[in-house]
């Protein structure tokens, strides 16, 4: 394998967020993990998407051309880094690095002195030729050396593998990811292997928390609206998304222009995702006079608690409409 010095720069699958005059925005990618505040950790492979929704036809088709050595190759990579209780990531790296290397194959032959399913060459110190032949010792010197990668688990998986090999031709390792995710949730039986969380139809979730915030709001639709209710058969806007947030593990605050000005990150209202907030307000430019909150479903839905004679129901949003507010918020974030 050709070696190069190489420093690795790219972030993809991590919420990249600014601070403007005390706003802070989601610029891309999903929500960071948070054990801490009660969200499940997230490694979300943004280039493939919400497994429900993208990539895993790719994935399937890819895999679908393996042979039993390939495969067989696949189950070593996921069994050794089970008994070593690294995360499907570390193993979804491996594969995309062994497939670009070798094609997931103990070759006995390379570039200059390049050997095994990773191409390691025992010049370069990884391992005798016997050892790095042998699929055991090379699988557990990879993850060996990829443990020591700064910040492996928020880096994109190719650019974790190219950290780890060193390539002259970095971008390759990419090609491989979707049928890496798929095989970790084929072989490795792990639910939602794209890890971006469950999908609603072919929308992508705006959080990890959300798919929790969105059930527990559903269950209340037909519920009627009460001024200030908060449960747990009457509910104002706000009221009930503090809840479903809180089911979640999230906290924001009890009322909706609370909500706008500190209860997540921003974003650009028609770029929200299943699970973030939308606002109206009598004067847009004014976030004081926020009057009504929503949680957006997708395909130009939201649910929500609309006003005294009316149930929790879902409507559809008119982006043109004057009150609506130019931001969304994520909670979480």
């Amino acid at each position: 394998m050709l070696k190069i010095a190489l420093v690795v720069v790219a972030v993809v699958a991590v919420v990249t967020v600014t601070v403007t005059n005390g706003v802070s925005t989601v610029v891309n990618g999903t929500t960071p993990s948070d054990e801490a505040g009660g969200i499940r950790a997230v490694g979300c492979n943004a280039s493939i998407g919400p497994w429900e929704a993208g990539g895993e036809e790719k994935g399937r088709y890819d895999a679908s051309r393996l042979d039993d050595e390939q495969r067989g190759t696949v189950a070593k990579i996921i069994s050794i880094g089970q008994e070593r209780k690294l995360p499907p990531l570390a193993w979804q790296i491996a594969i995309q690095a062994g497939m670009t290397e070798s094609g997931l194959r103990s070759l006995n032959y390379g570039d200059r002195d390049s050997l095994g399913i990773f191409q390691m060459r025992p010049s370069m110190g990884w391992g005798s030729p016997a050892q790095v032949t042998d699929p055991i010792y090379a699988i557990n010197k990879f993850f060996d050396v990829l443990e020591n990668v700064p910040d492996w688990q928020t880096r994109r998986p190719g650019d974790s593998a190219q950290a780890v090999e060193r390539s002259a031709f970095p971008d390759r390792y990419h090609n491989w990811e979707a049928m890496a995710a798929f095989l970790i949730g084929d072989l490795g039986n792990v639910v939602d292997p794209a890890g971006c969380g469950a999908g609603v139809g072919d929308f992508l979730l705006a959080s990890s928390a959300a798919a929790t915030a969105i059930e527990f709001t559903k269950q209340q639709l037909g519920e009627p609206y009460l001024w200030g209710g908060n449960g747990p058969d009457q509910w104002d806007c706000s009221g009930i998304l503090v809840k479903a947030f809180a089911a979640a593990g999230v906290k924001i605050p009890r009322v909706a222009n609370d909500q706008y000005t500190s209860g997540g990150a921003h974003l650009p209202v028609r770029e929200a995702k299943p699970g973030d907030l939308l606002f109206w307000a009598t004067n847009p430019a004014n976030p004081v006079t926020v009057h009504h909150v929503a949680m957006y479903l997708g395909g130009d839905e939201y649910i929500h608690a609309p006003q005294t004679g009316d149930v929790v129901k879902i409507s559809k949003v008119n982006w043109d409409y004057h009150e609506l507010m130019p931001l969304a918020v994520r909670p979480g974030v």
